[in-house]
């Protein structure tokens, strides 16, 4: 089972492919977008976790749509001088198909020199 780890939006998310899932909103131009910040790789047993990220790894996905999450209400109380408020709020999300994860032969090494 190939799985990955990804970083968007300030959450983590732990997708494979054809996964369907909601991000917060991103900013995107086209129908493709690409998650960079990848965390963690597991492919067929082997392992590459990154150092935060692994480099040259990214996660490609197709864009679904945007819409918004669940209503939220928050309400303000103080006991003996009538106060009450009463707020709400909808979240912007993208909803995201994972197409592909890119594979860890294909990610380039990285040679240490020494100083």
């Amino acid at each position: 089972m190939k799985y990955a780890v990804i970083k968007t939006g300030g959450k983590q998310y732990k997708v494979s492919e054809n996964d369907v899932i909601e991000v917060e909103r991103l900013e995107h131009d086209s129908n493709n977008v690409s998650f960079n910040e990848v965390l963690l790789c597991v492919d067929e047993g082997s392992v590459k976790i990154g150092k935060p990220f692994i480099p040259g790894l990214s996660v490609k996905a197709e864009v679904i749509k945007d819409l918004k999450g669940d209503k939220i209400r928050v309400s303000k109380f103080k006991s003996k001088v009538r106060y009450r408020r009463v707020t709400g709020h909808r979240q912007s999300l993208t909803k995201v198909l994972i197409k592909e994860i890119g594979s860890l032969k294909e990610s380039p090494k990285v040679k240490k020199t020494k100083k």
